[in-house]
């Protein structure tokens, strides 16, 4: 089976789009399948993928690649690298990484076109959350984590009360962890946090630790990945995902459930769906609510011992394998 799997953008850029699709080809690719991938993202050098990688395709070269393929996978729904689709007839499947919708909710033209165009597709969702937004009905696949390198790691001690990945954007609400900082503080109980992430809320991050006493017990790591962050995360007892925005899914929880952390994340979106039993949610943008939540955690080592117990069968639907395989499941019922 010749599968085109199309992510707009892809390697050497970072994010779960790009993570995912590369996951999803190799595990495609390990079932026997030839796959080949088309981006909008540049070559930066060397292509380390056991796979081909097509960049930046001209008309033409879209056009062969979708004749070649027996059915075309869109992680994402991208019109520029679909349009073939309307005269060269091949079965479609699209997976929703995010809201077909603009940020403050409303519908615009190309969201409407999009949800026209997609009557014609497999589609598939991410989170329970995003299956709710779109309007043809849709699986709920998860995302798959990297599960051969996110994992435990013997020796490391968890020498942090809490930890938080992200970018540093109002939207991950890292603020709002401040904040609930803060309030712990006044209570008498001052929990070690391990930061790591980079963006352009970081000097309100540090004026707002500077402000209220709380430098002293926060460790601004900067941006991680690779083993560095699986070694970190091993560090945590507590990863708190604290976004304000309601996130389509939420590779990060995983990640740390993997690497031994109980997660405490917003209660909206997609997040729920990816902490499953594997830790506790607060109302999102609460900091009180999350405050009196990292405190109850903290005193209560059987519960957190709990939610560890519950890691290993959680993830087990998260592994890439597992998740190729539902791909592959709704490839030959396609095809």
């Amino acid at each position: 089976m010749k599968v085109l799997l199309s992510s707009y953008s892809f390697l050497p850029n970072l994010g779960g789009i790009e993570t995912t699709s590369d996951l999803l080809a190799r595990e495609f690719q390990k079932a026997g399948l030839d796959v080949r991938v088309i981006t909008m993202t540049r070559s930066t050098g060397s292509e380390p993928f056991a796979y081909q990688v097509i960049r930046a395709p001209s008309w033409r070269q879209l056009i062969e690649n979708i004749r070649w393929c027996d059915l075309y996978l869109q992680n994402a729904i991208g019109l520029k690298l679909a349009w073939p689709l309307l005269f060269i007839k091949r079965p479609w499947a699209v997976v929703h990484q995010t809201w077909l919708r603009r940020t403050d909710g409303t519908l615009a033209w190309q969201d409407r076109l999009k949800r026209r165009l997609l009557r014609k597709a497999h589609n598939v969702a991410i989170s329970r959350a995003i299956a709710a937004d779109i309007e043809p009905s849709s699986e709920i696949i998860p995302n798959p984590y990297r599960d051969e390198l996110f994992r435990e790691i013997p020796g490391i001690e968890q020498d942090f009360d809490l930890g938080f990945v992200g970018r540093l954007v109002s939207d991950k609400g890292v603020l709002v962890l401040v904040e609930a900082l803060r309030q712990l503080r006044q209570r008498g109980v001052a929990p070690r946090l391990l930061l790591i992430g980079g963006g352009p809320e970081e000097p309100a991050v540090l004026r707002a630790l500077a402000r209220d006493g709380l430098a002293e017990q926060v460790v601004m790591r900067g941006p991680r990945s690779g083993q560095d962050l699986v070694d970190d995360l091993n560090r945590c007892r507590l990863l708190v995902v604290p976004s304000v925005w309601q996130e389509p899914f939420g590779i990060v929880a995983l990640e740390g459930i993997a690497c031994g952390c109980v997660v405490i994340g917003s209660d909206a979106g997609g997040l729920p769906d990816a902490i499953g039993p594997c830790g506790a949610l607060f109302p999102r943008g609460d900091s009180a609510a999350l405050a009196d939540l990292i405190g109850q955690l903290l005193s209560d080592p059987e519960r957190l011992l709990a939610y560890r117990k519950s890691a290993a069968k959680h993830l087990e639907r998260f592994a890439a394998r597992a998740v190729a395989r539902r791909y592959l499941d709704i490839f030959e019922e396609l095809i």
